[in-house]
């Protein structure tokens, strides 16, 4: 069992608060909005621990690094902006998902990245 040090519950609070998968340093720079002394070693330490426990998941994104986000999230995809690299949830699947496979293949998982400008950066 974990301490539940102000670290942690800070780095708790970034990811609830974001809303969006976050790469270690940008949970380190929301973090020390709370805990101005929280280090990136820690981030790290404690981001393993809580994926591990199950809390956080990883999401892999090509060229975009390791994120993590809520685990307990359903299902959904990411946006990834080529300009500032941050990660943004994308809510909605295409309705036709499974007809994109060719012919006689079986569709049981997908995965949709979007690549492109956020908002702030278009």
């Amino acid at each position: 069992m974990q301490r539940n040090t102000r670290q942690r519950r800070a780095i708790r609070r970034v990811f609830m608060n974001a809303g969006r998968p976050l790469t270690p340093e940008e949970v380190l720079e929301y973090g020390q909005q709370i805990v101005p002394s929280l280090g990136l070693a820690t981030v790290y330490r404690n981001v393993k621990t809580l994926a591990g426990e199950g809390w956080l998941s990883e999401v892999v994104l090509p060229g975009g690094g390791l994120r993590y986000e809520l685990a307990d999230r359903p299902h959904h995809h990411h946006f990834l902006c080529r300009s500032c690299d941050q990660a943004f949830d994308v809510h909605r699947c295409p309705d036709e998902v499974e007809a994109m496979a060719p012919d006689g293949f079986e569709v049981d998982s997908h995965e949709l990245i979007l690549f492109g400008l956020c908002a702030a950066c278009a």
